[in-house]
This record gives C-alpha cells, sequence and structure tokens, in this order.
C-alpha cells in the first residue's frame, strides 16, 4: 500500500477493541495525504455492485432518453457530457470534464423554499431503469451512516467531544454523484489539458468514493506536488476531506488535490463507474476553524451552504 494513502481497516473502531489506535491512524493520514483507503466498513458488495450495475443500465440507454433527465450542476438527474469543469474551482481555465453523472442527493426538505430549491430538491429516477432509485436510496443511507461515524472518527481523532461534527448533521445537506468515464474508443482522444475529472479539492467535509481500478484512473498530489496513482483495493472506499473540513480544523487536515486521468490509448475499451457520495453539513451550520494548538489557519467564519455553492457555481460550464 503507498505510504501516501495508507489503508485503515475500521474493525477495531466499530468492535470498541481499537478506537484510540484507529483515530491516531486517521490523524496522520489526514494531516499527511488527505486521503485514506478503508475497510471493515460494513457496507456489503453487494450493494455496492447492484448500484452500479443499475447505473450502467441508465449510461446504456439512446442519448435521446437520457436527455429527458438532463440537469446541470446541482441538479438532480443526468450531467451530461460538457455540463462540468472541475478545474475552474481552481481557477484553472479547462476543457469539460470527459465523463457523464447521474446526480442525486439529499430531498428531505426544511420548509424553506429558497433552501429546498436548491439544496433539498426531489430526485429524479429514470423509469427505464426501475430498481435504480432503491438501490440508490439504500446506497445513500448506508453513506450517510458511515459518513456520520467517520466524523465521530475525526472529532477522536482531534481530542473533541463525540458530536463535535455531527451535532452539525442533524439535517445535512449531501449529493451522490455516480460518474461515468466512457472508453476512448467512445469519445475519441482528450484535448489538450482535458481529463475524465480535471484537478481539483473537494468542497464539503468527507467523500467516500467507490471506484473501479484503470490506467485512466484516480491520482493523488502529493505534499511536494508530484501527481501519484491512488492505490486501489476492492473491499476498500477510498476517503477524503474537503474545503469545508479543512478551514473547519484550521488546515490541520489537507485538503488534497485529486484527478482523474483520461482514458488511454494503452486500455481505448476501458470504461469505468465511480460512485461518490460528497457529505456536508446542514445548510446553515457556520464554520469556524479549530483554535491552535489544534489549527493553524484561523479562516474567517462561513455558512456553508454559501460557501458550497460558490464552488458549485465555478465548476459549471455556461450553455
Amino acid at each position: 500500500m503507498s505510504p501516501s494513502v495508507p489503508l485503515i481497516d475500521l474493525t477495531s473502531w466499530f468492535d470498541g477493541t481499537g478506537r484510540e489506535r484507529v483515530a491516531a491512524e486517521v490523524d496522520r493520514a489526514l494531516r499527511e495525504s488527505g486521503f485514506l483507503l478503508i475497510t471493515g466498513h460494513g457496507v456489503p458488495d453487494e450493494l455496492r455492485a447492484r448500484v452500479r450495475s443499475r447505473a450502467r443500465e441508465f449510461f446504456a440507454l439512446p442519448a435521446e432518453v437520457k436527455r429527458r433527465y438532463a440537469v446541470t450542476v446541482g441538479g438532480r438527474g443526468w450531467l451530461p457530457p460538457g455540463v462540468e469543469a472541475n478545474g475552474y474551482a481552481e481557477g484553472t481555465e479547462t476543457p469539460p470534464d470527459l465523463k457523464e453523472s447521474y446526480s442525486v442527493g439529499a430531498d428531505a426538505a426544511v420548509g424553506v423554499p429558497e433552501v429546498d430549491e436548491f439544496w433539498f430538491q426531489p430526485n429524479v429516477w429514470p423509469s427505464e431503469v426501475p430498481e435504480f432509485a432503491a438501490a440508490s436510496r439504500e446506497y445513500m443511507a448506508r453513506m450517510r451512516e458511515l459518513s456520520d461515524e467517520l466524523l465521530t472518527v475525526f472529532a477522536a481523532a482531534l481530542g473533541l467531544p463525540a458530536d463535535h461534527f455531527t451535532r452539525h448533521t442533524g439535517h445535512p445537506t449531501y449529493t451522490f454523484n455516480i460518474n461515468w468515464y466512457p472508453a476512448l474508443n467512445r469519445v475519441g482522444a482528450p484535448e489538450p489539458g482535458q481529463f475524465r475529472i480535471g484537478p481539483h479539492t473537494d468542497f464539503g467535509t468527507v467523500t467516500v468514493l467507490d471506484r473501479q481500478a484503470g490506467v485512466g484512473g484516480l491520482q493523488v498530489c502529493t505534499s511536494d506536488g508530484e501527481w501519484v496513482d491512488a492505490p486501489f483495493d476492492p473491499a476498500a472506499f477510498t476517503v477524503n476531506i474537503g474545503d469545508l473540513m479543512a478551514r473547519w480544523t484550521g488546515d490541520r487536515w489537507r485538503s488534497t488535490r485529486h484527478r482523474v486521468l483520461p482514458p488511454s490509448a494503452d486500455a481505448p475499451d476501458e470504461d469505468l463507474v465511480s460512485l461518490i457520495f460528497f457529505y456536508e453539513t446542514d445548510h446553515d451550520a457556520r464554520i469556524a476553524s479549530l483554535a491552535p494548538p489544534l489549527g493553524r489557519t484561523a479562516y474567517p467564519e462561513v455558512v456553508a451552504s454559501e460557501y458550497l455553492r460558490g464552488k458549485l457555481d465555478a465548476i459549471t460550464v455556461a450553455p
């Protein structure tokens, strides 16, 4: 396993036999890498496979059928090719990402129209793949549960009360993106500077990724600026924190740049599907940096949803 992205078994966290050790390992990983792999998470392989299979059924539909569900970034439905360019979050002008996505998320309204219409939109499910909705809902429930558990681990890693972070996730915003990265023989040669997902950092608190190994796969940027292939374990989730959590910890932990390589001529038939759960906080949570000695940078306090909306607007490609 690459030392830059460690593998951490959560079994002894869940059974209570090694909570301090696991918390210390997570703290070290987030300080040094911002990324880790986790096993012992309790999410069934069968569920992960079922969601991926249903998603592939959707992405295989004719374009004219998928267009019935077309939305832009932040919407609920199909994100077609060309609508998203993650490099813009860093201010880098870049071609659109070489992917399609199906995007759903938190949909339990808070009763404030201007909040609900963006952060808690009703999810839309394709009638052509009737089992897609049930599998995805089950997966999102497991991901929210796991994400809250990770936030509890994070609190333990910092010596804080167990609910330091989860007291702000009673009615959280979150997004579940299923990304399809088509093969080279379908999309053609990438433009200069074009990736399946361009270099960026994530925006929220914690991201839980179920990915497939591939030549055109995930790379992580090390602290000295080197791009390295992220290690892969089929039993593991890849976990990283986003900008909001880095601010919250006063940069004790790294929100690390990463990218997904373009399709490779060495594997022209390779297509991959990633299941990505982006977890955040309550929409009105106020995020203030932890003071020293835990934190080392004092960021201005932000309202979570306002901060996140600015990031999402940045990566949206205008029609």
